[in-house]
C-alpha cells in the first residue's frame, strides 16, 4: 500500500484484519509515519484476531514481489476544490510511485485510488507498461456504496437488500443506473418518487465534496479504503465478482483509449 495517509493506513488495516495477505507493506516518503502506523495496526492483531504481518517502510525494496500494489499516494482535496484540481500535482506523484513499485514487482496488479481517479489510472497504465487488465481504478464501488447508503436511509431498510451500479467518471460525470437499481428485486422507481431519486443521485455525485466540506482539511477515507479492499478481496480469493471499477477501454461502449467506470469481472 503506497501512501500511509488516511486512505492508505485504513486500507492496510482492513487488508490485515481480513487476512487477505500474509504480509502487508505500508510505504510512504515520510520517515516514521508508515513505521508507526504499521506497528499500531500490528498491535491490534491480538484483539482483532488476525495473523497477517504488517510492516511500514520508506524503501521500495521492501515491497519486492508484491502481488497487488495499491496506490493511495497524493494530495487530498480541500473545500472548493474539484478532483481535477489535483491533476498536475498528483500525476507526478503517481508517475514516480508507479515507476519505483513496478520495478520491484513486475507481475503485480495495480489498484489506483489517487485522484483524479481516471487520469491517475491512465498514468499508472502508461508508466507501468502493464496489460490493461492489471491496472484498475477504484471509483464505482465507492460511488455505488454512497448511493446504496442514501437509499437505505430514505427507505429505512438494510443496505444489504439494495442492488445498484454507478458507472462513468468518478465525479460530476458519474452515471447512477437507476433502471438497474432494485430493492430485493423491486425496481426503486416503484418505491421512491422521481424527485427524491434525483435528489439522491445529486447527493451521490457530490458525496465526496460533502465530506470534504465537513472535514475542511482532508477528504473521505473510511469508505474509499473499504471499496479498494473489496476489489482486493475479489482478486485474492478469485471470487469472480462483477464490480463497478475504472478500466481502460478499447472500443467497449464505443470508447477508446480512456479509463471509465464500467462493470468489471
Amino acid at each position: 500500500v503506497i501512501g500511509a495517509g488516511n486512505v492508505g493506513a485504513a486500507a492496510a488495516q482492513k487488508i490485515a484484519e481480513k487476512e487477505l495477505a500474509e504480509e502487508v507493506i505500508l510505504l510512504d516518503l515520510l520517515d516514521g509515519i508508515p513505521q508507526g502506523k504499521a506497528l499500531d495496526i500490528l498491535q491490534s492483531s491480538p484483539v482483532e484476531n488476525f495473523d497477517s504481518k504488517i510492516k511500514g517502510t520508506n524503501d521500495y525494496s521492501d515491497t519486492k514481489n508484491s502481488g497487488i500494489i495499491v496506490i493511495t499516494a497524493g494530495f487530498a482535496r480541500k473545500p472548493g476544490m474539484t478532483r481535477d484540481d489535483l491533476l498536475l500535482a498528483n500525476a507526478e506523484v503517481v508517475k514516480t510511485v508507479t515507476e519505483k513499485s513496478v520495478e520491484q514487482s513486475p507481475q503485480a496488479i495495480i489498484i489506483v485510488v489517487s485522484n483524479p481517479l481516471d487520469v491517475m489510472s491512465y498514468v499508472a497504465l502508461k508508466v507501468s507498461g502493464f496489460e490493461r487488465n492489471r491496472v484498475i481504478g477504484m471509483a464505482g464501488i465507492l460511488d455505488t456504496a454512497r448511493l446504496r447508503t442514501f437509499l437505505s436511509e430514505e427507505l429505512d431498510i438494510s443496505v444489504n437488500d439494495i442492488q445498484a451500479m454507478v458507472l462513468g467518471g468518478h465525479g460530476d460525470s458519474m452515471v447512477p443506473l437507476i433502471r438497474y437499481t432494485t430493492i430485493s428485486g423491486v425496481p426503486v422507481s416503484e418505491l421512491i418518487s422521481k424527485d427524491k431519486i434525483d435528489r439522491l443521485i445529486n447527493r451521490t455525485r457530490n458525496g465526496g465534496i460533502e465530506i470534504v466540506n465537513y472535514l475542511k482539511t482532508g477528504s473521505a477515507y473510511y469508505a474509499p479504503s473499504a471499496a479498494a479492499v473489496e476489489m482486493i478481496e475479489a482478486i485474492v480469493k478469485n471470487k469472480k465478482r462483477i464490480l463497478p471499477c475504472s478500466a481502460f477501454l478499447n472500443g467497449e461502449y464505443g470508447l477508446e483509449n480512456v479509463f471509465c467506470g464500467v462493470p468489471v469481472k
